[in-house]
């Protein structure tokens, strides 16, 4: 006896070949074709979205899980549950933050224990390249991470150590051999060295001096190095995390003599500027920076133009004290931006005013994550034979941040008090409907991929 037919259709189904009518017929978690929007056999289950517009499920290849051993700055329940609410089907763990973090075999086996049973969505794992664990990355790629992740400079935690170019090489080499992408937080030490000693008297309330602290030769110089390494080893190579528009050129030029390189940016550089963050506001603080109006508006051109490959959330919680908000100390402050559940309606927000489509959302927040995490064919889009993750959104729609409406396990993010436009109606996973109305509806349904 074959399964239960499911139809979710609408009059504005996403897809590659535009925003048309259609009717999504879902057997056993799988898509099994995309057919007329009145194509319904008379047995099947038909959910009907009307004129709201269906889409894939959001990929987010950039969140910070930080389970096991910092659960209480997130965690796998939470996280996936906040991803389910914002329409993110589909997330890939990075592997710092956590303790252990995942850098060994048996680390990664620590790692897949804690999340079991726990997650409301599919979650992946990037593996980490860290000094001396070179040993480590063919068995990590054999046990299922999809890549690894590595930092130019200090990362934050003394669990996950920097790689310079010495330790960089190798590791390269090995990944081409392997064809798994390594993900670089692309900053180098020395311009913010030099700058944080010229700064050594200034307010720490104040978010200009952040700023001047984490200099956009930091990015460039970073940038510069590793894409001569891409060129050397041929490894595929992704920044992840853009922000500084100087060193857009140099991604422009690499993509131009076919380097296997690509890069992201993510929704607080294209939604916030520099200029509008106040003195003190330390829920803003995240590595790089926030830049200026005038920055923001070259990352959009480059995310337009594809020098920019996709948007991913870098979503990096705390606990509320790690964020020094009584004292609005911007130098102690932890870094990062919690914003995995609302990343969705903030490019939306942004891209709708600036004349983009859901085809535009689609390319920059499913298709292009789905490729750099070895996803294509199966998440990011609404084809045959992929999974049933579908998206219903209501683009006219508001988001409200408030804290009853955030998720996350904690309600510290730089969004809070905004109305964003776009409202994610109701998400599926494989076919079954998980979150609808800012609420989940099963929250174990997620996979280890």
């Amino acid at each position: 006896m074959s399964e239960q037919l499911l139809v979710v259709r609408s009059q504005r189904v996403v897809t590659a070949s535009g925003i048309a009518p259609a009717a999504i017929h879902v057997r056993g978690g799988t898509i099994e074709r995309v057919a007329a929007w009145d194509d319904v056999p008379a047995r099947a289950t038909l959910e009907d979205a009307g004129e709201l517009a269906v889409m894939p499920g959001i990929v987010d290849t950039h969140v910070h899980l930080n389970e096991p051993g910092r659960a209480e700055w997130e965690g796998f329940a939470t996280a996936t549950r906040a991803a389910a609410i914002g329409g993110v089907t589909t997330l890939v763990d990075m592997p710092l933050n956590s303790i252990p973090p995942t850098t060994t075999r048996e680390a990664f086996a620590a790692k897949r224990a804690a999340a079991r049973g726990q997650c409301a969505v599919d979650v992946g794992f990037w593996g980490g390249v860290v000094p001396g664990n070179a040993s480590e990355l063919a068995g990590l790629v054999t046990d299922g991470v999809r890549g690894f992740k590595c930092f130019l400079i200090d990362s934050g935690v003394e669990e996950f150590g920097w790689v310079g170019e010495r330790e960089l090489t190798p590791a390269m080499q090995i990944l081409a051999g392997l064809g798994v992408p390594l993900l670089v937080h692309a900053e180098v030490a020395g311009p913010i060295d030099a700058a944080t000693l010229q700064l050594a008297n200034a307010d720490p309330r104040k978010y200009a001096t952040y700023l001047a602290s984490r200099p956009e030769s930091a990015e460039e110089q970073a940038i510069a190095m590793v894409t001569g390494l891409c060129r050397a080893t041929g490894a595929r190579t992704h920044i992840v995390h853009h922000s500084a528009a100087h060193a857009i050129p140099l991604l422009r030029e690499a993509k131009a003599l076919g380097l296997p390189l690509t890069a992201e940016t993510c929704p607080h550089y294209l939604h916030f500027t520099a200029e509008t963050i106040p003195d003190g506001a330390t829920p803003f603080k995240c590595a790089p920076p926030i830049r200026s109006a005038a920055n923001r508006e070259e990352l959009w051109a480059a995310l337009a133009e594809g020098v920019l490959d996709f948007v991913a959330s870098d979503h990096s919680p705390c606990s509320p004290a790690l964020k020094a908000i009584e004292v609005g100390d911007f130098v102690s402050a932890w870094g990062g931006v919690s914003g995995l559940q609302l990343a969705l309606p903030v490019i939306w927000t942004e891209a709708s005013r600036r004349g983009h489509d859901l085809t535009d959302i689609v390319r920059w927040m499913c298709a292009g994550p789905a490729r750099l995490a070895g996803f294509t064919g199966r998440k990011g889009a609404i084809v045959a034979g992929a999974d049933a993750d579908l998206v219903i959104f209501d683009e006219d729609g508001r988001t409200q941040v408030t804290p009853e409406t955030v998720h996350h396990r904690h309600k510290v993010t730089p969004y809070a008090g905004e109305t964003l436009r776009g409202a994610v109606h109701a998400t599926y996973l494989r076919g079954r409907r998980v979150a609808e109305a800012g609420r989940t509806l099963a929250d174990d349904l997620g996979a280890l991929l």
